[in-house]
């Protein structure tokens, strides 16, 4: 019996997952692709491994026997392709959040980070399905939860983020402002804030009543587009180099201060000699970058950090 690895997959995340939809989303599949190689599994191994029942799935006394051995067999099966291809093969990693520039971040650690293949996702459910179908070995941007079981991530860097407005904005002439201040403004999205986790956050947290939304066109059209009505404002990373757009102004956003999170996102059990080399390069530049600081007193973020360290004076 010949077993099709890419069925096997599927049963293995439809078992992790309990659901067939969030299944196929996260193996980059419609769910009636999932479930025709869950019954096509089903056929050859003369056994139900599911109980179906409306949107709830459940495994068999039969399925729940197979997963280990499954998961034991794509392990393999990814260790064969490994050894095949060789271990000098570039780690192949994806960035996503391209307005706020995450290329920025890898560009200062190159040198150090080994042999690289550097990728566009277009947001962070298309580069997991990547990574767990293993057309990619590690992720670089925000992560957010909930995360599908066997991906591991570690923050590598917190940006403080500024407000971006037009001369215009009541605001602009001022030095810093607090987030609560922007209250009377129009929050300018380039897309739909169900996509853009930080900024829904925010909008949420600092009780932000008024948003738009625009088509992602580029940094500069749409910082552009910001500066076309007074009421318009947005937020940017504030190490982020901003286009020559007439009449922009950055204001950095004090008590507190927004701080976007950069993680390393991988598959767990990824054996790839590079992932190790890229994530010693990134916490080399933490420290003297003082890229982990945070302090809860002063700053703001959607998720408390489990590896920042304590904000220095000064």
């Amino acid at each position: 019996m010949d077993l099709d690895m890419a069925q096997v997959r599927a049963f293995v995340r439809a078992a992790e997952e309990l659901h067939f939809g969030r299944a196929a989303g996260t193996l980059g599949l419609s769910q009636q692709a999932l479930s025709k190689r869950i019954a096509r599994l089903e056929s050859l191994l003369g056994t139900v491994l599911f109980r179906r029942g409306g949107q709830a799935v459940d495994l068999t006394e039969a399925g729940r026997r197979f997963l280990a051995p499954a998961r034991q067999a794509l392990a393999a099966a990814e260790s064969a392709v490994a050894a095949a291809v060789g271990a000098d093969r570039p780690l192949r990693v994806d960035v996503w959040g391209h307005l706020y520039a995450p290329m920025r971040t890898l560009a200062g650690v190159t040198a150090r980070a080994g042999d690289l293949v550097l990728g566009h996702g277009r947001d962070l459910p298309s580069v997991t399905a990547a990574l767990l179908r293993g057309d990619i070995d590690a992720a670089f941007g925000r992560v957010h939860p909930p995360l599908p079981t066997g991906l591991a991530h570690r923050l590598v860097r917190l940006e403080p983020v500024d407000a971006v407005l037009g001369a215009g904005h009541p605001l602009a002439a001022e030095p810093a402002v607090r987030p609560e201040q922007l209250r009377g403004g129009v929050l300018w999205a380039p897309g739909t804030l169900d996509r853009l986790d930080f900024l829904h956050r925010f909008a949420r947290r600092f009780a932000i009543p008024t948003t738009a939304t625009t088509v992602n066109l580029g940094l500069a059209p749409f910082l552009a587009e910001v500066v076309a009505d007074p009421r318009r404002f947005s937020l940017l990373p504030a190490d982020v180099p901003l286009p020559d757009v007439p009449g922009l102004r950055s204001v950095p956003l004090v008590e507190p201060t927004p701080l976007y999170a950069w993680s390393l996102l991988w598959r767990t059990g990824s054996g790839h000699p590079g992932l190790d080399t890229l994530t010693t390069a990134l916490a080399a530049q933490a420290g003297p970058s003082r890229w982990l600081e945070y302090d809860p007193a002063r700053d703001w973020l959607p998720e408390p950090p489990a590896n920042a360290h304590p904000r220095r004076a000064g």
